[in-house]
């Protein structure tokens, strides 16, 4: 009896209600992590005295990392034992959030340069671009091969969804850490702990696959943060057959789509890298009060974003030509009120109205492009997705925070007239 009850099925599979437990904390604690360290390192850099633009740059690289490196994790997860690989990817979030805790906290009390704490933040945060994004391949991979085909895309959907709301709840947590003796650093230090428990409850709790015959197949996910919204595309390349044939993004059937949400992602992704300094300064916020303020901020647009996501598009049932257009026109109001923004309640209102333009903008691109070929490309146009996702973190978000550098406003109106101009270019091109 007692056997038949921890067998509890998921979704109709076999995996029982523990095993989803730890991978779905997995997936949670690599996105709550990253976006709780997103809403304390603008007042963190503040503190310490370095030029924005060199805080922004610190952490970003960590994002390169991820884009370059989470398809060989994706390739390795269908080789090797999915278990192994997920404790490498909780491994390397540990390992690097204390690391990075430690510096900015010598950083903060004058134990060394501003210069040299930036430079070993980068170095320390690049453990987690390049480990922690084995993370979500090793975790779909090890679903599907535990779940049966009829519940497999319920079952992947149920664990993605970790990721948006790990956006949620990282800078809901991150102000509770800010205590006295660790100061702005304790969010890094109280995910380090969390983590470590993470991965011991998944290395004593998670049964080993390496043996396992059945197979599953992982697949790439965009970096963990406010814009990267889960969308579908990676479970359609873990779902896609092996030998699907590689897309280019270049094929005419999707490349409008495909550039379409590149110049969304870009606009999303430069702006967002500076929302944190903006409050900041809109608000003459000290480093030690901001963090605060940031999460509200961030809280907002991420729920602004799931909003979309989760509870509109499935019921306005929109085409996917009309959700950029209406999204990038939303995004870009919301962008330009943002501007106009005076207060903590104000910039909630905007940023939220242009998170939720965003939460448009993703799934429109991303279902043009899937509804532009046939099923058996899903998994070739599911990569192209991805990596269109993930490119906007190498180059925007340092332009981003150069702009701002010249004009806080600046990142705003240069998003704002992007998307416009995306909105002109698609009523003629989608």
């Amino acid at each position: 009896m007692r056997a038949a009850g921890e067998r509890r099925k998921v979704g109709g599979s076999a995996l029982t209600g523990l095993h989803f437990l730890l991978l779905f904390g997995a997936m949670l604690l690599s996105a709550s992590g990253n976006t709780a360290l997103q809403s304390v390192m603008p007042a963190i850099g503040r503190q310490i005295g370095i030029g924005d633009f060199w805080v922004a740059l610190a952490y970003t690289w960590s994002a390169v990392l991820w884009v370059l490196l989470a398809p060989l994790w994706a390739e390795l997860s269908d080789r090797h034992g999915r278990k192994r690989l997920t404790l490498v990817g909780v491994g390397g979030f540990i390992l690097s959030m204390l690391l990075c805790g430690l510096c900015l906290m010598a950083g903060l009390h004058r134990w060394t340069s501003g210069a040299l704490t930036f430079v070993l933040f980068a170095l320390f945060r690049s453990i987690y671009g390049a480990f922690g994004s084995a993370t979500p391949s090793a975790t779909q991979a090890y679903l599907a091969g535990k779940t049966r085909r009829s519940a497999r895309v319920a079952a992947l959907s149920a664990l993605s969804s970790s990721f948006g709301l790990g956006t949620i709840v990282g800078p809901a947590l991150a102000p509770l850490f800010i205590l006295p003796f660790v100061g702005l650093p304790g969010p890094l230090f109280a995910f380090t702990l969390i983590g470590l428990a993470m991965w011991l409850a998944i290395l004593r709790w998670l049964p080993d696959d390496q043996r396992d015959p059945r197979h599953g197949r992982g697949a790439a996910m965009s970096y963990p943060s406010l814009a990267s919204m889960v969308t579908g595309a990676s479970i359609r390349a873990a779902l896609a057959p092996r030998n699907s044939r590689r897309l280019s993004w270049k094929d005419p059937r999707i490349r409008g789509w495909i550039l379409a949400g590149v110049t969304a992602g870009h606009a999303q992704a430069a702006t967002l890298t500076c929302l944190g300094f903006f409050v900041i300064d809109q608000l003459g916020l000290t480093p030690r009060v901001a963090p605060q303020s940031i999460a509200i901020v961030m809280m907002a647009g991420a729920g602004a974003t799931l909003a979309a996501q989760w509870g509109l598009i499935p019921r306005l049932h929109l085409r996917p030509r009309t959700l950029i257009l209406v999204g990038a026109t939303i995004a870009a109001a919301g962008l330009l009120g943002t501007i106009l923004a005076r207060d903590l309640y104000g910039l909630v209102l905007a940023f939220g109205i242009t998170s939720l333009g965003f939460g448009f903008t993703r799934p429109g691109f991303t279902g043009g492009a899937s509804l532009a070929v046939p099923l058996a490309e899903q998994g070739g146009v599911a990569g192209v997705i991805t990596a269109a996702n993930g490119i906007s973190y190498v180059l925007a978000p340092s332009l981003g925070m150069a702009l701002y550098e010249v004009n806080r406003h600046l990142p705003f109106v240069a998003g704002a007239v992007l998307l416009l101009a995306l909105v002109a270019v698609a009523r003629r091109r989608l």
